[in-house]
């Protein structure tokens, strides 16, 4: 598949970039590779292959939730500086 010159300047322009004029040859042709290489992909056949969501297998590395009792209120603000009613006291962060 061939990228022109004018696609190259029109996605720069869509992306805020000044390009110089090699700069745009430099690409056209890169793109132009990597379009190529797409297309020869694209003459695979697939119609055995499952659609998949990721290339390689993954399971949940997860552990599934468990209830378990919390640690105390008192242990957890033991180390705390300013404890207040069973809370901890933080500086303010929002004006």
């Amino acid at each position: 598949m061939k990228i022109t010159k004018d696609e190259i300047i029109h996605v720069a322009t869509l992306a805020r970039l000044n390009l110089a004029d090699t700069d745009v040859a430099l690409y056209e042709k890169q793109l132009g590779d990597i379009l190529d290489y797409i297309g020869t992909l694209n003459r695979l056949d697939t119609s055995q292959v499952a659609p998949t969501s990721h290339a390689i297998f993954i399971n949940n590395a997860f552990r599934d939730d468990r209830v378990k009792p919390s640690i105390p209120a008192d242990r957890a603000l033991a180390n705390a500086p300013e404890p207040e009613d069973g809370t901890f006291i933080v500086p303010r962060v929002i004006r």
